[in-house]
């Protein structure tokens, strides 16, 4: 039989979300009040924050912004556009301050220096499928703040494995008595401390 009379298949099947469908339905009622992302395709729910998650998002926005400020914009839980079915809503993401541009759409992955993951139970999503989802993005630099183990996780160098896949090269666990700095603004040293609840 040729390929043009083979009829679809039939069954069961995933329903495959894109950038387009997710932005027009997300101010459902039915969506009101969820915290979505869009993940290669799949909506993704992110649960109810927890106070020690609140507590350190806000540590670690007020600490940011504060080393930051003017020459990069910290942007707390917004949408990143990494294509067309992917929009993930970070914790964090450090872009630079276009309110011209960003007023009129989201930024792209491409225009994020730091990605930021405050975890409290997400700790293993976020070191896996968020790092390799960012690390293929090709954002720089992603940290993980560990509200529950007192460390940052610190990954750089995002890159292709041998093996298949991205991932980052460049990983550390800086506990609370050390410190760090993004890379797109080196001088801007952070106290870990400063960062956890």
């Amino acid at each position: 039989m040729s390929a043009l009379l083979t009829p679809p298949p039939v069954g069961p099947r995933p329903f495959q979300w894109d950038r387009a469908l997710f932005m027009r339905v997300g101010s459902l009622p039915m969506f009101e009040g969820r915290r979505l992302q869009l993940i290669r395709g799949e909506l993704w729910e992110l649960g109810s924050m927890t106070p020690i998650h609140a507590c350190g998002l806000t540590l670690v926005h007020d600490e940011l912004h504060r080393r930051l400020s003017g020459a990069w914009m910290v942007r707390n839980q917004c949408p990143i556009d990494f294509g067309p079915e992917t929009m993930p809503l970070p914790d964090l993401a450090v872009v630079s301050p276009e309110w011209d541009v960003f007023v009129k759409r989201h930024p792209f992955g491409n225009e994020v220096r730091l990605m930021v993951e405050v975890a409290d139970d997400s700790q293993q999503f976020d070191l896996t499928t968020k790092a390799e989802l960012y690390a293929t993005a090709g954002i720089a630099e992603y940290w993980v703040v560990d509200v529950l183990n007192r460390v940052v996780h610190v990954l750089r160098d995002p890159g292709p494995l041998a093996a298949g896949g991205t991932a980052y090269r460049d990983a550390a666990v800086i506990d609370a008595a050390g410190s760090v700095a993004p890379l797109a603004a080196p001088t801007a040293t952070v106290r870990v401390a400063d960062l956890l609840p």
